[in-house]
């Protein structure tokens, strides 16, 4: 039986759409609220915070005075934890006035330093990982943040993180190693929130872009955007084979979600950042919100257990 037997490949129903052409400079974050049937997404360098209403078409916006680059919804209460150009903290746009309630600064001495993608395990700890600012040099590090207020460090020597998603019996944990083109996978201990036996599991083809932000299906099946690839894939868990594609009208694609009354659509964000003025010509979305139906759901977000 040949893997994919196992793992169809998925069908899109519907063609792909710009929902927002935001220009963003680095889209990012993208998190389903099933508690509000809503989608939040950020721009990390313009320091901003969208959420859109698709049953309505009403997006809010909220400013920051760092950048902001991950979020999930809080189990206990009400708003968001979120990840902050330095650390953890609690942030509720219903309350926006009083600002982000910061938790955790884990890396005080790393001043170029700055976090990047997160989201939160079945257990409801927060994953989140850092990055050198100009991804160059090793100085970022995967870090979990507990609902007790505990941070601890799990892995480092990092350029550029991105992820993490998580296999559908959440004993491996995927996470990228965005600028060294790898896509690692772990041994995920759910009851103690550990990973261990890193390993290689997948690289793109040359020429087919860099991994950055994905999520996994109710399938099983992982989804990948590719930066500079101008694309996202679908794989099958454990051999990494290609399922899929969706090609997109931008290069720089940065990250993937499910979301929807059905958890039928897959939400993409991209960049601008970084294109001269020949390609911004070429790619008059970059920096777009996109969205696509699948057959298939993805699976609902984690919350955070604080």
């Amino acid at each position: 039986m040949s893997p994919s037997s196992t793992f169809p490949a998925p069908r899109f129903e519907g063609t792909l759409r710009c929902i927002h052409a935001a220009g963003a400079s680095l889209g990012e974050g993208l998190l389903w609220s099933a508690r509000e049937q809503a989608l939040y997404w950020v721009d990390i360098l313009e320091k901003r915070l969208w959420r859109l209403d698709p049953a309505t078409g009403k997006q809010d916006q909220w400013d920051f005075t760092e950048e902001i680059s991950a979020l999930a919804e809080r189990e206990n209460a009400p708003g968001l934890i979120v990840t902050l150009r330095r650390g953890f903290a609690f942030f509720d746009p219903a309350n926006a006035g009083a600002g982000p309630q910061w938790l955790h600064r884990p890396e005080p001495q790393l001043l170029t330093n700055r976090f990047n993608d997160g989201k939160c395990d079945a257990r409801g700890r927060f994953w989140g990982g850092t990055m050198d600012f100009d991804c160059v040099a090793p100085s970022g590090a995967l870090y979990r943040f507990d609902p007790d207020g505990k941070c601890s460090q799990h892995d480092s020597g990092f350029a550029v993180t991105n992820g993490p998603t998580w296999s559908l019996d959440g004993r491996t944990m995927y996470f990228n190693d965005t600028a060294q083109g790898g896509i690692h996978a772990y041994d995920f201990d759910p009851e103690h929130g550990t990973v261990a036996h890193r390993r290689l599991w997948l690289r793109f083809a040359r020429g087919d872009g860099l991994p950055d932000g994905m999520t996994t299906d109710a399938a099983g099946r992982l989804w990948i955007a590719h930066w500079a690839g101008a694309c996202v894939s679908c794989h099958h868990p454990s051999s990494g084979e290609e399922l899929g594609r969706i090609g997109l009208p931008v290069s720089q694609v940065t990250n993937c979600t499910f979301g929807g009354p059905d958890l039928r659509t897959l939400y993409i964000t991209s960049a601008s950042t970084g294109l001269d003025e020949a390609r911004r010509a070429a790619e008059p979305l970059a920096g777009g919100l996109f969205a696509i139906e699948v057959d298939s759901p993805g699976l609902p977000a984690f919350r955070f257990g604080g």
